[in-house]
């Protein structure tokens, strides 16, 4: 199919359940998006597996399979939705390569080699888009992008996985333990069969690096990304944050260190106050805190993920490539000129939670405050919780590094009057702060 002579010309790679949504959207605000571009926008190919079986709102003559055909023809842009790494990472470069800027939602593959393709639309002169990577429809990227460019971000923090984030909700305001909460997630479409990418936090990570790349100017890969999920999470835990005026959630954190020489990047369970505005962030919905230098806080809210939400992010971003055709001109480009080393989370200066069940004699709890004193760790709060006909401590410290922490805990399982730790997390911030 022909384009028109003034039109800006979209192929999209994948028709599934987001690029079902681009392509109707594409249509049904067609005037609305011809004017805020300064030219039409035309759909010139949609590369499917099947391209015999119709879909609904896309003309049949549109339909490839030919996916490395349409990547390569040269339309003006070229939108990804596929996922996954190849061969997505590709058809990209052979887009890149035949003179089309990329729009694409793909946050493994940006995690995991997004200098590749960084390196390749500068090369090329052509723009690279990712909004609908991270938070699905929440305007988050660009801020951190471009709006935020005059400051110095110190912390990025939040929940970017909506699965997690069900699934801990469930367990919070009903009581279910992980597997039936899990469960429902999955019956209901928050949750794969597979759920590993989710529950294993390593979706959550590839967002996290693609953050703190942006708001770090250091090239951040998932690699480098400290990583934990929440299958160990128990309704135990869940209560006895309840009972402590904390909620737990599946956060990333990217922070500079303290000597600001290098940034730390981190995903894992942790206890929020219920008193922050996380806390209050229910089932599939993200919300991501940013703090800045001057700007101080600010919160983003929103849908995390779903076809038209994720739709809404990517046509934002087909919206800013085609100005820039019609007007000449170039998006950003990768920004990596601070360089800060990542650090290990050990350098992080967390505080922990710590349930363990112990030796119902005395002096145990002389013993367990020598294991952190030893360490550096000061005890904040102890409280004694009965684990059935067992003795149980629940311990939270103050801020300390976390390797020390880990140190401790690692000393306390080999102590004689600790027959078991029965839980460890972190803790985020103080109720009432």
């Amino acid at each position: 199919m022909s384009a028109a002579p003034n039109a800006v010309t979209v192929a999209l790679l994948g028709g599934g359940t987001v690029g079902a949504q681009v392509a109707r959207l594409l249509e049904a605000n067609a005037a609305d998006l011809a004017a805020r571009v300064g030219a039409p926008l035309e759909l010139v190919g949609v590369a499917v597996r099947d391209a015999a079986r119709p879909r609904e709102g896309v003309p049949q003559a549109l339909l490839t399979d030919d996916t490395a055909g349409l990547a390569g023809r040269g339309a003006d842009i070229v939108v990804e939705v596929m996922g996954g790494i190849e061969p997505a990472r590709s058809l990209i470069l052979a887009a890149m390569a035949a003179g089309s800027s990329v729009v694409t939602a793909n946050k493994a593959l940006l995690a995991a080699d997004g200098a590749t393709l960084y390196r390749a639309a500068a090369e090329n002169g052509v723009d690279l888009y990712f909004e609908a990577s991270v938070a699905g429809a929440i305007p988050l990227l660009r801020p951190l992008r471009e709006s935020l460019a005059g400051d110095r971000v110190l912390k990025v923090l939040g929940i970017v996985n909506g699965t997690t984030n069900f699934i801990l909700t469930k367990m919070d305001e009903e009581g279910a333990d992980y597997g039936a909460a899990l469960a429902e997630a999955q019956a209901l479409g928050y949750a794969e069969a597979d759920p590993t990418a989710d529950v294993g936090g390593l979706d959550a990570a590839a967002k996290a690096a693609i953050l703190a790349e942006l708001a770090f100017h250091t090239r951040v890969t998932s690699e480098d990304v400290s990583c934990e999920g929440i299958t160990e999470v128990t309704a135990f835990d869940v209560q006895a944050a309840r009972d402590m005026g904390f909620v737990i959630k599946l956060l990333a954190v990217a922070e500079s260190t303290g000597d600001g020489g290098g940034v730390i990047v981190r995903v894992h369970p942790a206890m929020v106050p219920r008193d922050h505005p996380l806390a209050s962030v229910r089932d599939a919905f993200n919300a991501v805190f940013v703090e800045a230098e001057s700007a101080g806080q600010m919160m983003f809210y929103g849908r995390g993920a779903g076809g038209a939400p994720t739709a809404s992010a990517v046509l934002g971003d087909v919206v800013a490539a085609a100005r820039n055709r019609v007007s000449g001109g170039r998006g950003p480009g990768e920004s990596t000129y601070a360089d800060l080393e990542v650090r290990s989370i050990d350098d992080a200066m967390t505080r922990y939670y710590v349930n363990l069940d112990v030796a119902d004699r005395p002096g145990v709890l002389a013993a367990i405050a020598q294991a952190f004193a030893d360490e550096g760790v000061s005890i904040q709060v102890v409280r004694q919780d009965g684990h059935g006909d067992d003795a149980g401590l629940i311990v939270r410290t103050h801020v300390a590094s976390d390797g020390a922490l880990r140190r401790t805990v690692e000393r306390l399982r080999t102590l004689d009057a600790v027959k078991q730790v029965l839980g460890v997390m972190r803790v985020e911030g103080e109720p009432g702060t």
